[in-house]
């Protein structure tokens, strides 16, 4: 059996049931199982846990169709975390400062859980890759999709809340870098006073604009 062959076995076997039959998973339905299984394999054990043998027999296929679409392991665990890292939806409340404490609230009750498991669970993927949380980050981001404070801002400024100057990006996204600190810090959700004191104390004094609204 030449190569080809053995990946077209491998397709088969992967789309066989439990009971002998053959359903035949193939395409889409083939890849999200693939990826399913993959981050059950990476939740229980970790980057050093996650082998091809370990994610091929978690979704009862085998290691050949996993190289013909991932053929680095890396490639594998990106697709993974890009199924499973959806996007906070960024609110528009028409007010500047209500929108960044609505989309800090929301990432705190969404991200709190993921952001302490990728800390742990992929220490080791950080230290062999030389890479940190935040590049993984924007690596996880949509091609050309603006951060969630970008277009937070930009909100502002079709507003008029803010004028329309150039903002260094470190400046723009602070909030969620603060954020995030407080979470790989602590290994829990953030206060809401926190989250309250970094937009209002911090980031909007840093665009020129007053915080909290007086009695």
């Amino acid at each position: 059996m030449d190569r080809k062959d053995e990946q077209v076995a491998g397709e088969h076997a992967a789309g066989r049931r439990a009971d002998g039959g053959a359903s035949r998973r193939r395409g889409a339905e083939l890849e999200d199982a693939i990826l399913d299984a993959a981050w059950d394999v990476l939740v229980e054990h970790g980057y050093h846990g996650f082998t091809y043998e370990a994610v091929a027999a978690r979704a009862g296929t085998s290691r050949p169709v996993l190289y013909r679409r991932w053929p680095q392991r890396d490639d594998l665990l990106l697709a993974t975390l890009t199924k499973f890292w959806q996007p906070i939806a960024v609110p528009d409340t028409g007010s500047l400062r209500d929108d960044a404490i609505g989309f800090l609230r929301n990432a705190n009750a969404d991200r709190a859980p993921t952001i302490t498991f990728i800390s742990v669970q992929l220490a080791g993927y950080f230290r062999d890759a030389g890479t940190s949380f935040s590049e993984l980050r924007h690596t996880l981001l949509p091609p050309g999709r603006a951060t969630a404070f970008e277009t937070i801002v930009a909100q502002a400024v079709e507003r008029g809340e803010l004028p329309d100057v150039p903002r260094p990006s470190r400046v723009v996204n602070l909030p969620f870098d603060l954020l995030r600190h407080d979470l790989l810090t602590t290994m829990r959700a953030a206060p809401d006073e926190s989250i309250v004191e970094i937009v209002d104390k911090v980031w909007l004094p840093l665009l020129g604009v007053s915080g909290a609204p007086t009695a």
